[in-house]
């Protein structure tokens, strides 16, 4: 990425963050920064950089100095109770030069409407792959401006010499709540006079807790950060992953943190894959292996996942041994692969067996790495891969960079155990690490296609229960710590049923909403009653019926104006809003889509006229444990707890970083002796 695309990126990203919080930049309230910052935690032995930024606002509410940084500022680190230090004697390195840039914000709403940035000239340094082995509290105190002072306190966890669990398998439901889960047990599984005759195998699971979803910087979080979270044990901004984002004008140099396939990889050499039904570069699948402040780097963060990061050596781990997902434009040479390369002929090279559909998948043997990209973008969801098939042909999605539509597709359930399977083979007594991600749940709700968000939770579901039957099979349960979890949440929720027919037959909007029925006249569910003359064959624990009369209420907490039916879209996803005729997107905002729900009546957004579709929320999400460790992971935690537990589970943390060799030659409890 060209440096003016940098400015450009870090000043809308800042608009968008400060623009409501009137804040210079994420995590730095004032003219000098620590970067990580006050409050961040980390496992004995985790990789980690120390950027240091002193600000000199130009102009502006803040301006300081005649825009001048202070060049000669100063920092030093404690252990509680110990000798103060510089960051080069404690961490026994060289001393790095100071760098300089500059960068523009909006203070507020009303400076980013008249366009007058905020210009903040900076001095800077970074110390590069940094790590502290010893558990304890610690003080960093950057120096600066004759007397003023920021200090950030870090906590590192306690050691962690035990492996207890042989592989780990996180289930993300990308923005499934507790709400959805729900609904989808209501539309898959049947009840009578109120008691559910089959259950979710999310039902099942004999530990139940809560994380927080917060980022560094906002209470409303994005996919990419929140991953990050999960994976690394550090929050950080919005867009942001594997790194805490600075104000520099390069999206790559920001400082970094190791995350837990990297750790596991250094530690146990274990194998690892990633499995989702978005493209592999989008958020949560990426940030396994991504450092970057903008998540909207693929072509990057591809080459990242096979090669280490961009701009060092971090861990040079050979890429995943598994890699499923959509996403192709990232990988047939043009102008979605990073530097219009090759990436299927690079990931061949580098040993890969590459499988671009779901016949050659599962052909594909145990013994190598292997590649699996279905499509271009995101994966069609599970209701139009299994109920409404003939929509598939209207995609233009094929995973070689045709127009055609990628027709022979794999589902959730096949890549994942498929997945299971090459772990199993490549990682043997050493283990493995699986993160499978239904990511449509979240793309559909943004997009208010409910029953295509429920239908992709479900699938989730199934692929967990099939999971868990495989891991019986190939005798690996008792070693395998699953988790079922989500990264944020969205406001969702049902609030009553309603009359389709009545509803489409009614004259004015005020009479449709009669149909909408709460309380006694909410009715049941009539997913679960067959309708004559129609099947599906999807199995057990899935509607038998999409299209009942009687179906939910449902609906987001915030969202954009639409009209709504309540009726599943069967002719493919929904597009609520649109741009008219006339009217500048940008000046005039959005407005209902004329296609969509025609018999429906208009629903007034509570959101911005420019926002497209709903967005995250601020609830908890869920966390289902079983296995090793499951009991570890009940109550209410941040989501960062989510990555300390596994590191601690799978014996990440070593006093000095040097694992020991493993005891008999594979897993059985290791620890260190002596």
């Amino acid at each position: 990425m060209d440096i003016s695309t940098s400015l450009f990126v870090l000043t809308a990203s800042l608009a968008l963050v400060t623009g409501q919080t009137s804040q210079r930049l994420g995590a730095c309230p004032t003219l000098g920064c620590v970067f990580p910052p006050d409050q961040a935690d980390f496992l004995p032995g985790q990789y980690f950089d120390l950027r240091l930024e002193v600000h000199a606002p130009v102009n502006g509410s803040e301006a300081f100095n005649d825009g001048e940084p202070d060049e000669n500022f100063s920092v030093i680190i404690s252990k509680e109770g110990g000798e103060a230090k510089s960051i080069a004697e404690f961490f026994d390195i060289a001393e790095p030069a100071i760098e300089k840039w500059d960068f523009s914000w909006y203070e507020d709403l009303f400076a980013e409407d008249a366009d007058t940035p905020s210009v903040v000239n900076v001095a800077s340094k970074i110390y590069r792959r940094l790590a502290i082995y010893e558990p304890g509290n610690y003080v960093v105190e950057l120096s600066y401006y004759g007397d003023k002072k920021t200090t950030a306190e870090w906590v590192v966890r306690p050691l962690a010499t035990e492996k207890k669990a042989k592989n780990v398998i996180l289930f993300i439901g990308d923005g499934m709540t507790t709400n959805m889960i729900t609904a989808a047990r209501l539309l898959g599984h049947n009840s009578i006079n109120g008691k559910y005759q089959s259950l979710l195998q999310l039902d099942k699971f004999p530990v139940l807790g809560h994380q927080m979803t917060h980022s560094i910087d906002s209470f409303i979080t994005d996919s990419a950060n929140s991953a990050s979270a999960l994976y690394s044990g550090h929050k950080s901004t919005v867009n942001a992953m594997g790194v805490y984002a600075d104000s520099s004008p390069d999206a790559f140099d920001d400082p970094k943190v190791e995350t837990i396939v990297e750790l596991l990889k250094r530690t146990w050499d274990s194998a690892w894959g990633a499995v989702s039904t978005a493209a592999i570069s989008d958020a949560t699948p990426i940030a396994l292996t991504g450092h970057s402040r903008s998540r909207y780097q693929y072509g990057s963060l591809v080459d990242q996942a096979l090669n280490s990061v961009t701009n060092y050596t971090w861990t040079n781990q050979g890429g995943p041994d598994v890699w499923f997902g959509g996403g192709a434009e990232q990988f047939y040479p043009g102008d979605g692969s990073y530097e219009g390369k090759d990436y299927y002929e690079a990931f061949a090279q580098a040993g890969y067996d590459i499988s671009l559909n779901k016949t050659s998948l599962l052909e594909m043997g145990n013994s190598r790495k292997a590649l699996g990209v279905f499509c271009q973008s995101h994966l069609p969801v599970w209701l139009d891969r299994n109920v409404y098939t003939e929509n598939l042909a209207d995609f233009e999605n094929d995973p070689l960079g045709s127009e055609s539509p990628a027709l022979d597709l794999p589902g959730l359930k096949e890549m994942t155990l498929k997945a299971v399977d090459i772990l199993h083979h490549r990682g043997g007594k050493k283990g493995f690490f699986l993160m499978s991600e239904g990511a449509s749940i979240d793309k559909q709700m943004h997009a208010l296609d409910y029953d295509r968000a429920l239908g992709d939770l479900l699938e989730l579901d199934d692929t967990v229960r099939a999971t868990i039957n495989h891991l019986k099979a190939i005798g690996e349960l008792e070693n395998t710590l699953v988790l079922v979890t989500s990264d944020h949440g969205h406001g969702f929720d049902v609030f009553g049923g309603v009359d389709t027919k009545y509803l489409a037959e009614a004259e004015t909007g005020r009479q449709k909403r009669t149909a909408v029925g709460v309380y006694e006249r909410s009715g049941l569910s009539q997913y679960t009653v067959p309708m004559e003359g129609v099947s599906y064959n999807t199995g057990p624990n899935f509607p038998v019926n999409w299209d009942p009369r009687y179906t939910f209420a449902q609906g987001l907490a915030a969202d954009p104006d639409r009209r709504e039916n309540y009726r599943v879209h069967k002719s493919g996803p929904r597009s609520p809003v649109s741009s008219t005729p006339g009217f500048d997107e940008v000046e005039d905002g959005l407005f209902v889509d004329a296609e969509d729900a025609t018999d429906g009546f208009v629903v007034n957004g509570t959101l911005p006229v420019t926002e497209a579709s709903g967005v995250h929320s601020l609830t908890d999400v869920a966390v289902f444990a079983m296995g090793p460790c499951q009991e570890m992971f009940g109550g209410v935690y941040g989501n960062v707890d989510v990555f300390y537990k596994m590191a601690s589970c799978l014996g990440l943390a070593w006093p000095d970083g040097t694992p020991p060799k493993p005891i008999g030659g594979g897993f059985g409890n290791e620890t260190r002796k002596g």
